[in-house]
């Protein structure tokens, strides 16, 4: 009977002990519940600027499907773009600064606000450049053209025509730059400038070309017209008179 009783209080004394270590353990592993709030504040926030920041790019993308269907599929040059680009976006931003709940003096609510805020101008920035750089190559094509055409149809020299077509691109690509952004058209201007140079030292070849060939001709005909004399001489001092033929 001792027996008995002595293992119950053992087995007893194990249990409360292992009680107390697990609750211990559980107070350890488990996160404050300030900590619990302010994540579920965040994702709270996170949610609603997500809903209001889709909800303003589904809007602003009709607005940009229009521009690449002008640029992109008709080929066409849009003479503003960079001031629609900026419009497009600033209304955006206006729009979802009306809509999004208010952050107050909430640290984690004015954070997550920042960050949607910017994750939306960069999700329509992307596709604006992308029609951006699709304009520029337009841009090009056409001072190239008004170049080659310039340099054929009048007596200037080629350094005038690539002047001239150098600042066609350039108002076009001025125009087309949204300003408040990181958009550049140094490259498509270097490329114009260096398809220019080339197309003019090819044209200066085939130039000097014609002119040694000319040249060349007009020395072979003297060269017949000399024979021609001296047969017609021979003639003369042979017959004593101009040649029957």
């Amino acid at each position: 009977m001792r027996t008995c009783l002595f293992a119950l209080a053992i087995i007893a004394s194990l249990s409360s002990s292992a009680t107390a270590s697990w609750s211990s353990r559980s107070s350890v592993v488990s996160p404050p519940s300030f900590v619990m709030a302010i994540r579920g504040g965040a994702n709270e926030y996170e949610t609603k600027f997500e809903t209001v920041k889709s909800s303003v790019i589904e809007k602003a993308s009709k607005k940009i499907e229009d521009a690449r269907r002008k640029i992109v599929d008709e080929n066409s040059i849009i003479p503003d773009f960079g001031a629609q680009a900026e419009q497009i976006i600033s209304t955006a931003i206006e729009e979802f600064s009306r809509s999004a709940p208010s952050t107050s003096d909430d640290t984690v609510a004015s954070t997550a606000y920042a960050l949607k805020l910017s994750e939306l101008e960069t999700t329509l920035d992307a596709p604006l450049q992308v029609l951006y750089l699709r304009q520029l190559a337009l841009l090009r094509e056409q001072a190239l053209s008004s170049y080659r055409s310039a340099s054929k149809a009048s007596e200037s020299s080629d350094y005038e025509a690539m002047l001239a077509a150098d600042a066609q691109f350039l108002r076009g690509a001025e125009s087309s730059t949204r300003k408040s952004s990181a958009w550049t058209y140094d490259s498509e201007r270097s490329h114009l400038q260096n398809v220019m140079n080339e197309f003019a030292q090819t044209t200066k070849k085939l130039t000097e070309t014609r002119i040694q060939s000319s040249q060349q001709q007009s020395t072979a005909m003297q060269f017949l017209q000399h024979q021609q004399q001296m047969i017609q001489q021979l003639q003369m001092q042979l017959y004593g008179q101009s040649s029957p033929w």
